[in-house]
Parts: C-alpha cells; sequence; structure tokens
C-alpha cells in the first residue's frame, strides 16, 4: 500500500540558496502508535504528517543531487526552452531507498522517487511493496499530472490545481492502492478524468 504521494520543489545540485517545498501532499490512512497510550490531538498529529513529509522531501532531493552527481550530468535547467516540448521522464533520475522504523514513520517504509526538472514526485510505500510498479505507477502519475495539469506552461500554479491533482490519484491510485495497469485500461481512464475536467 502506498502511504503518502508527494510533489516538492528540487534545487540544482550546486545551488545552495532555497530550500526544499512541498507543494503538494496526500497521506493514504493514519500512521497508529501501538506504544502511545496519550491521544493527540488533530493538530498534532497533522504536524507530526507534515514533519514526515517533508523529510521525505528532503532525503528525495539529497538523492537527487546525489544521483546527479555520481552519474556526472550537468545540472538541468528547472524549465525546457518551451512549453510545447515533450517533459523528459524517461531520461528523469529516479531511485528508491529504505526508511528505518523511527526515521521519520514509525513502521519501516520504502519511498521511491523521481526527478524531472525542478520537480520531484515521490511514493511512501509498505517495505514490501513491488517497486517496479510503484516506479511505473509514480512515472505515470507524474506524466499525467504534466500533461493535464501543463505545470510548463508560464503562470501554472501547481498550488491552485489540487482538486485536479486529487482526481488523477483517485483514479490511478485509489485510497493508495497500487494497480496493474494495462495500456488501455489507461486510456480508458485517461478519457474518463478528461471528460470530468477538461483542460
Amino acid at each position: 500500500m502506498v502511504h503518502a504521494f508527494l510533489i516538492h520543489t528540487l534545487r540544482a545540485p550546486k545551488v545552495q540558496e532555497g530550500f526544499c517545498r512541498v507543494l503538494y501532499s496526500c497521506v493514504f490512512g493514519a500512521e497508529e502508535s501501538p506504544d502511545d497510550l496519550q491521544p493527540h490531538g488533530a493538530e498534532r498529529d497533522r504536524l507530526l504528517r507534515k514533519e514526515q513529509i517533508l523529510a521525505v522531501a528532503r532525503q528525495v532531493e539529497s538523492m537527487c543531487q546525489l544521483q546527479q552527481q555520481a552519474c556526472g550530468r550537468p545540472s538541468v535547467d528547472p524549465q525546457p526552452q518551451s512549453s510545447d516540448e515533450p517533459v523528459p521522464l524517461h531520461e528523469a533520475p529516479c531511485g528508491a531507498f529504505r526508511l528505518a522504523a523511527g526515521d521519520p514513520f514509525q513502521q519501516p517504509r520504502t519511498v521511491v522517487w523521481l526527478g524531472v526538472l525542478s520537480l520531484g514526485f515521490a511514493l511512501v510505500l509498505d517495505a514490501h511493496e513491488n517497486l517496479l510498479l510503484a516506479e511505473s505507477t509514480l512515472r505515470l502519475l507524474a506524466r499525467l499530472l504534466f500533461d493535464h495539469l501543463r505545470l510548463l506552461v508560464p503562470g501554472a500554479n501547481l498550488l491552485l490545481r489540487a482538486d485536479r491533482i486529487e482526481g488523477i490519484l483517485a483514479r490511478f491510485l485509489p485510497h493508495g492502492q497500487l494497480l496493474f495497469l494495462n495500456d488501455q485500461f489507461v486510456q480508458g481512464l485517461e478519457k474518463e478524468f478528461s471528460a470530468a475536467w477538461p483542460r
């Protein structure tokens, strides 16, 4: 099961100013602690989830920078020359790493990530999830988000399109469940989404 999906900013490897910023996150289900007998308020739980998501985003940013440096790739322009250019998803750095129990989640988790231009996408999964399925789902979600939200158009504001992101997640990652999807089924779901959310 997927426990969280997040979109965050990525800095170029040599840029020191600025910080990693979570632009969107969706948590599927709440994490419960059997050791914690003290009830918590909703605000404390929300702040804890926010800190956990930010910790994941920072680790993804570090992993992306390390991978680009190790591969000797030049730092990428944050935006392509034109919004008509296809998004280079096949060349985008991606990877996976494990989070130990307590760092930052109570149970061990696996994070699958993808860095596209200046945006990072990540899925936080159960430790035993199918990583190939998770990676293909993450690439599909990134492609759909770039296509339907027009993220490369100047002035596009991801923060104002949370309803569209939730519509894509509801169809392609329902309740945090990874789906085995063939191309024909994906096309059908895309048509359904396009009818519900015209561009």
